[in-house]
């Protein structure tokens, strides 16, 4: 799994890891039950419970191509009785598990994927998974509120260095005496080199393949290819007011 990065967010008076990777945000179960009696032995007895078995049994094979089905239903027979233990890393040795993560270090303990760690917040609260549930959407929309001012910031830095771009195309690259058609054909060669760089394909190819979209390509751009972009118009732009080729 990536790395990924770690925030962290406070749930009725405790502070509760986020894990957010390629694979979704994974939230700490060891602080989850820091504030309630038994600590990180309710981590245990609840692997032991044999519905908690079939939903992680199920969430694996619902997201989880490499998951041992085989070895599950081993372990699924065995869930319930007296003798039955399961931690989190014989889980996730035996079944090659990926819903759950045993995680050394700084922001150490159990982690679970938010669909498992909000079934566990039913088991040990109902109140406390509301409340998990309530701060964790809140850090969600922050995050895509800050995203989405970046992805308009970098757009419309974009589009101020494609005005660079074009004025020196305009200045050096355009013959006095030339046809509209002519000019625009230079704009779209010239603006072409870039998408080819940073999209590996052209305005016209990106058409071809979306006909279903409305705008351009650099219109669904992520933030940082937006980044690349503006960063790339304005080197364009000085490399042709040295006349390199």
């Amino acid at each position: 799994m990536s790395k990924g990065k770690t925030t962290v967010i406070e749930v009725q008076g405790t502070d509760i890891a986020i894990m957010s990777k390629e694979q979704g945000d994974f939230i700490s179960l060891t602080d989850m039950v820091r504030n309630f009696d038994g600590g990180n032995a309710l981590i245990e007895q609840w692997l032991k419970n044999k519905d908690t078995v079939l939903f992680l049994g199920i969430w694996e094979q619902l997201n989880n191509p490499v998951f041992n089905s085989l070895e599950f239903e081993g372990i699924k027979n065995e869930a319930g009785r007296n003798s039955f233990y399961l931690s989190a890393k014989k889980w996730i040795k035996l079944t090659r598990a990926t819903g759950l993560i045993a995680s050394a270090g700084r922001y150490g303990g159990t982690y679970a994927h938010k669909d498992i760690a909000f079934e566990f917040g039913s088991w040990l609260s109902p109140e406390f998974k509301l409340y998990l549930i309530k701060e964790f959407q809140r850090l969600k929309d922050d995050e895509n509120r800050r995203l989405s001012l970046a992805w308009n910031l970098n757009r419309t830095l974009s589009k101020l260095n494609y005005r660079i771009h074009t004025d020196a195309i305009k200045a050096h690259l355009i013959p006095a005496i030339v046809t509209p058609d002519q000019v625009a054909i230079t704009y779209a060669t010239e603006a072409d080199i870039l998408n080819v760089a940073l999209f590996g394909q052209t305005a016209r190819q990106w058409r071809d393949a979306n006909l279903k979209f409305e705008g351009n390509m650099r219109d669904y751009a992520s933030v940082e290819q937006l980044l690349v972009l503006a960063n790339i118009e304005g080197m364009n732009a000085e490399f042709i007011h040295m006349e390199l080729t």
